[in-house]
């Protein structure tokens, strides 16, 4: 369930709340007669508006859940398990290299996506003969469906993937005066894959994912870039519960 959703559910049970408060309750002789169908009902009704009201904090502000739609981060994620996110932890630190990140990505579409965080702000990433290598050490990965079937490498203030620079046009790649270095990936941006690196729209397609601001360039430029949270547990299906690394 959305917030805008749980929202909408939280304004049906008010509205019924003042629906019934309107009229009072008839009086009943005695005091220990028995509350009557309205009062049990009101009381009821306050009980799901204060946990509506709660359960809207935390899913706007610290966790939310998040549905597996496609294979892209198998074997590691299953389509249609779910993972509780931390929506609170980017809001004061930012993704670290590994981490199963929930965001926007830069391109047409109103879901979110998921993926694994490769290559950070500064970095150096090249993708050869299906390793990884970042800042010059090949990365161990034992969580990937299969070695990367492309060559990736960030260099010439660009992405290249198989002898090809990504296209600004189509892909975020930001413009040559936001990098510190022709080689290093830039500021706020990040090189995100899924762990089934050949069955994955990711950052070999659609360039970096960035931490803010506004996307510098591809389908989505000049809309609001960001990190919605890190994905931490997988509670379902019940056999799967786990804690992600």
């Amino acid at each position: 369930m959305t917030p805008l959703e749980l929202l909408a559910l939280i304004a049906v049970f008010a509205i019924a709340r003042v629906a019934i408060s309107i009229r009072p309750d008839p009086v009943r002789a005695g005091s220990d007669a028995a509350p009557s169908t309205r009062t049990v009902v009101r009381e009821y009704l306050d009980a799901f508006i204060v946990a509506g009201l709660v359960a809207l904090f935390l899913i706007t502000f610290v966790v939310r859940t998040f549905f597996i739609p496609s294979g892209s981060m198998e074997p590691t994620l299953q389509i249609h398990d779910v993972l509780l996110v931390n929506e609170f932890e980017y809001r004061f630190g930012k993704p670290h290299e590994g981490d199963i990140a929930v965001f926007p990505p830069p391109v047409d579409t109103t879901n979110d996506f998921i993926k694994r965080t490769i290559g950070l702000p500064g970095d150096t990433v090249r993708v050869h003969n299906g390793i990884v290598y970042r800042n010059g050490v090949a990365m161990v990965e034992p969580y990937i469906m299969d070695k990367p079937a492309y060559e990736l490498e960030v260099r010439d203030y660009g992405i290249w993937v198989d002898g090809m620079k990504l296209d600004p046009t189509m892909a975020n790649v930001p413009p040559r005066e936001r990098w510190s270095a022709p080689n290093r990936i830039p500021d706020g941006c990040y090189l995100m894959f899924g762990d089934n690196r050949n069955n994955s729209e990711d950052s070999h397609v659609w360039g970096f994912a960035q931490t803010g601001g506004t996307f510098a360039s591809g389908q989505r430029a000049g809309q609001q870039a960001g990190f919605t949270g890190h994905a931490f547990v997988l509670f379902w299906p019940l056999n799967r519960i786990r804690i992600l690394r």
